[in-house]
């Protein structure tokens, strides 16, 4: 900050300017003695941290003395630390008013706190100043400041290409007194439908505890410290709730169990309370420091910054897949389209399972620890560079954790703010446009035995239609029961696999579909036995021909994996029609669908003897044929269980 007893040197020093320069007003040994005592009192109270005396009694000084350059730049820098922004940027220019080259130096600090409120064209202006005409003599605060005039260079591009038709205001709301108080409260995570809130509450100078608050209708309910063993008296950090709200990952530092400084945890939902938190492993946890995690909307995926050695600088983020067996697979690192040899920080994968969030210090931005998104590409790979998130979302202060809800429009973080309620406070805000993720849907609903209507453990998965790219892939609960999210704008391919039963397979087509919408769908499993059957939905034809549809493949893929799984199995391929046309037409169309069909599988190695074929027109039809809804229905390719 600044010094208030710098007096002796100063004083050489503007001797030196003004013999040199000639262009001095200001001399520090004329300053009226009842101003400099105020000056001095300041001081006081600035080492004490009672910022707010310590600008009446400065102002008190300049009002004394109107010429008063150091008391007026000292009452610029309380006022930044107070964050009163455009009240240190008014008394740093009346400084400047009174003498340019004393104050030189000054704007150092200036262009900080113009680049604070956004206005980087200035900041850069003074910076390069200062850099040019007085540059600091330390080599390693030089490259520091030119650092700073890199990023200043690139807010004034940014804003001026990208964000320029921007129409945003930054309108952060907090949370109210329900959820922040004296203490911090920091981590929000909310489940899918916005009802509960999850967060990090600092109790005292050291413990961390989660609370949860509800939302009833209009406002929070008062937050409580989440029911059941999951708070410890050792610290709960970091935090995610998984959508449905059954699975909690965190962070746990220093635990007798730990094998670093900080481990990853785990803990469940179970009977209305949550169990005692589990340390995720060695796969997972190295001896090094792992933290941050952040849970796929399909639970198969944890996204977590660590500092292990192997990665590409100091803190990387990596990922690790939930296997079929049911096991975490070894992290893996995310690679260079999203770290750096700096540090990247806090992932966020939103509900669309495609656009991920995150914190970097290297990826060019405003100043320290800037936010990005980048986005999964058909590959399922994160497209390069990550994109800023811009001002004044990004600012030239370290960013933090978002949360961001299934709709994209709102995003939750946690900061402190003169308006809050004590240390750090946990705020909502919208997010501009043109960083939001895709816009998604939910669907919940049951897997059950389609004779004894018990729910049964299974694996639902969607993939887009058109690109054949897996989208959400979920196991059900013991239940059966279900909560999947995928991105509006598409349609899709509904799977359903489970041993024993038949496949399930349906198109769910949502294009157009209004996003954050909720769907129901409980999905009966047949068990195999003989004459069991199912309609292959997304099996594809052109209007009287027989030749496959390209996004056909994607069930007739699924089929030939049941099969394989099921190497007794014997079935019969039958086409169906509506009664448009004449009959002997309509059976010879359906009989080639039916015999092509056969023809990819055994392409596909599946012997022949387990196949069977048949066309049988518009003989057994399931809907009514004098409606275009019921001739679709009849429209159709089945497969029928002839042995097990």
């Amino acid at each position: 900050m600044f010094n208030f007893n710098k007096y002796p040197v100063i004083l050489l020093f503007c001797f030196f300017l003004y013999e040199t320069a000639g262009a001095q007003n200001y001399v520090p040994g004329k300053v009226n003695k009842k101003a400099v005592a105020l000056y001095q009192q300041a001081g006081e109270r600035v080492n004490d941290q009672n910022y707010i005396s310590a600008t009446g009694l400065l102002i008190q000084a300049v009002q004394i003395d109107k010429n008063y350059v150091d008391a007026y730049i000292a009452l610029a820098n309380v006022y930044y630390k107070l964050n009163s922004y455009n009240k240190s940027i008014e008394s740093f220019e009346a400084a400047f008013a009174i003498d340019s080259i004393y104050t030189l130096q000054d704007k150092l600090m200036y262009s900080t706190v113009l680049a604070s409120v956004g206005k980087f064209p200035q900041a850069l202006e003074a910076l390069t100043q200062v850099l040019n005409n007085k540059p600091p003599q330390n080599e390693k605060q030089l490259e520091a400041y030119r650092q700073r005039k890199k990023n200043y260079e690139f807010a004034v591009h940014y804003n001026n290409t990208f964000l320029k038709n921007r129409q945003y205001n930054f309108n952060p709301v907090n949370a109210g007194s329900p959820i922040n108080t004296k203490e911090s409260e920091y981590f929000p995570s909310l489940t899918i439908d916005k009802k509960e809130l999850i967060f990090t509450r600092r109790l005292g100078s050291a413990n961390e505890d989660f609370f949860s608050s509800h939302f009833n209708d209009t406002a929070w309910s008062m937050a409580s410290p989440l029911k059941g063993e999951i708070n410890t008296s050792y610290n709960e950090g970091a935090l995610q709730i998984s959508q449905d709200g059954k699975w909690l990952v965190f962070t746990g530092c220093h635990r007798p169990e730990g094998f670093g400084g900080c481990d990853l945890y785990i803990a469940y939902f179970q009977d209305g309370k949550w169990s005692a938190a589990k340390n995720m492993g060695h796969k997972i946890n190295s001896d090094q420091w792992d933290s941050q995690p952040c849970l796929s909307p399909d639970k198969r995926e944890i996204y977590f910054a660590s500092s292990r050695p192997g990665g590409y600088g100091g803190i990387d983020i990596y990922v690790t897949r939930l296997n079929e067996k049911g096991f975490w697979t070894e992290p893996e690192n995310l690679g260079p389209g999203v770290n750096t040899a700096g540090d990247e920080q806090c992932p966020f994968i939103h509900a669309d399972n495609q656009t991920l969030y995150f914190t970097s210090n290297t990826w060019q931005g405003y100043g320290d620890d800037d936010l990005f998104f980048t986005k999964k590409d058909s590959a399922g790979n994160f497209t390069v560079p990550p994109v800023n998130l811009g001002y004044p979302i990004n600012t030239i202060q370290k960013e933090g954790t978002l949360y961001i809800t299934a709709d994209g429009a709102t995003a939750y973080y946690a900061g402190e703010r003169p308006e809050g309620k004590g240390g750090m406070d946990i705020y909502s805000f919208e997010l501009p446009d043109d960083v939001r993720p895709n816009k998604t849907l939910w669907i919940t609903g049951k897997v059950h035995d389609k004779k004894t209507k018990e729910g049964i453990a299974s694996t639902v998965e969607l993939i887009n239609l058109s690109t054949n790219q897996v989208i959400n892939k979920v196991r059900t609960e013991a239940d059966g029961e279900y909560l999947i999210t995928l991105p509006a704008g598409n349609d899709y391919v509904f799977n359903v696999n489970k041993q024993g039963y038949l496949f399930f397979s349906d198109r769910f087509l949502v294009q157009g579909t209004i996003a954050d919408s909720t769907y129901t769908k409980d999905i009966a499993l047949q068990p195999i036995e003989a004459n069991a059957s199912i309609v292959l939905n997304n099996v594809f034809f052109d209007v009287n021909k027989f030749d496959l549809k390209p996004e056909s493949y994607i069930e007739l893929d699924k089929l030939i994996q049941f099969l394989n799984d099921n190497p007794t199995v014997t079935i019969e391929i039958s086409g169906h029609t509506d009664n448009v046309g004449k009959p002997a037409d309509n059976k010879l169309l359906s009989e080639n669908r039916a015999k092509r069909v056969v023809a990819y599988l055994q392409y596909k190695f599946i012997s022949p003897k387990r196949l069977s074929y048949a066309g049988y027109g518009e003989t057994k039809p399931v809907a009514d044929n004098s409606t275009e809804a019921g001739r679709a229905q009849n429209r159709r390719t089945e497969i029928r269980i002839t042995s097990k």
